[in-house]
């Protein structure tokens, strides 16, 4: 037996996979690793495939960090600065509650002028007005702002989070892990410790939360399965994170200079990766806004088991480039899925099934 088939042997009988056995599944054909994927996804949850109705919602884009892959922040090219007042949260969240959003999703720049009220306000005032919608907030990257900004600990943070309606936290700001390539893409950001703390001591709480992982950018291969095997020890530990979201890099609008723009077939397979090294994340998440929808639909093929949600609103990654600053209609996005061979459900952020469109 080959060391491939040996390999293939052990990831079939369901047994872990180390950082150097993790390295060498790049090594295996597309296919191949597709099938291995593709069989622990179907394991799970067969032909389903999951999706929300969200809307995200970016309410400042002022920052304090100097990020070079963001082409949000209006520090550096983007001079057209703004920050919403909480009537205009609140307007977009109630104008998405109306359309059949369950979720809002706000993630925000790194302001040191709005102060901690507007942040933890603009929740609260949420909660009041739409009490069942669930409000996903708050990156590690801004816990930790926050938290140093206002002299507050983690722990302190975290509880005021709570107190002011968070549901659960997205998994933004994880970027990737290691601390050189790190300290060069986004120096003076929340570190790689600081950001698996925040989510343990979320997690304690009984609180759940996504992790991301940012690719195809500086990093080497190596980097990303380190990546996946610190977010898989936390989750032994705490159980709390749902869903891994591997976020194409977005190359246009920043100080990144990447010559090589990973190919399809490379990000398929970090998909299939994902899939086969995190045995203990329930969901895969291919995000359609970095990913682009069509691609998002073919890693159903590869382990993907999430395409996120009809989003009606996005910032971020579309000023870097990627096609998703309107969002996508509900009727639009249940058809690609169910045109792709799989059966679109609508799940809440929590993945509890609420419709099945069969």
């Amino acid at each position: 037996m080959s060391a491939q088939e040996a390999l293939i042997a052990k990831i079939r009988a369901g047994e872990r996979l180390s950082q150097e056995e993790g390295e060498v599944l790049y090594d295996l054909d597309l296919l191949t690793l597709g099938e291995l994927a593709d069989g622990i996804r179907r394991e799970r949850y067969g032909k389903k495939s999951y999706f929300n109705i969200n809307r995200h919602i970016n309410p400042t884009n002022i920052c304090k960090d100097i990020c070079k892959f963001c082409a949000y922040s209006a520090s550096r090219k983007n001079p057209n600065q703004y920050t919403m007042s909480h009537e205009e949260i609140l307007s977009i969240a109630g104008e998405a509650r109306a359309k059949g959003a369950k979720e809002v999703h706000i993630v925000s720049a790194h302001n040191p002028e709005a102060g901690l009220d507007w942040y933890l306000g603009a929740f609260r005032k949420i909660k009041d007005a739409y009490p069942d919608l669930h409000v996903k907030a708050l990156t590690a990257a801004e816990v930790n702002f926050l938290a140093e900004s206002n002299g507050l600990s983690y722990d302190e943070m975290i509880d005021l989070m709570i107190e002011s309606g968070v549901d659960s936290m997205p998994g933004g700001g994880a970027e990737i892990f290691d601390e050189e390539v790190r300290d060069y893409i986004c120096k003076g950001k929340v570190s790689s410790d600081q950001w698996l703390e925040i989510h343990r001591k979320w997690h304690q709480r009984g609180r759940e939360s996504n992790a991301t992982m940012l690719f195809g950018h500086v990093e080497k291969r190596s980097h990303r399965i380190d990546h996946m095997l610190r977010l898989r020890t936390l989750q032994d530990e705490t159980g709390g994170f749902n869903a891994f979201i591997p976020l194409v890099y977005q190359r246009e609008n920043n100080f990144l200079r990447v010559e090589e723009f990973p190919t399809a077939q490379e990000i398929l397979k970090t998909y299939a990766i994902a899939r086969i090294l995190l045995d203990n994340i329930p969901h895969i998440k291919a995000y359609w806004a970095t990913s682009t929808i069509g691609l998002a639909l073919l890693a159903q093929e590869f382990g993907a088991d999430d395409l996120d949600g009809t989003i009606q609103k996005e910032s971020i990654q579309s000023a870097a480039g990627a096609a998703s600053a309107q969002g996508m209609e509900l009727e639009e996005f249940v058809a690609l899925i169910r045109n792709s061979g799989f059966i679109p459900v609508e799940r809440d952020s929590l993945y509890n099934e609420l419709k099945v469109y069969d």
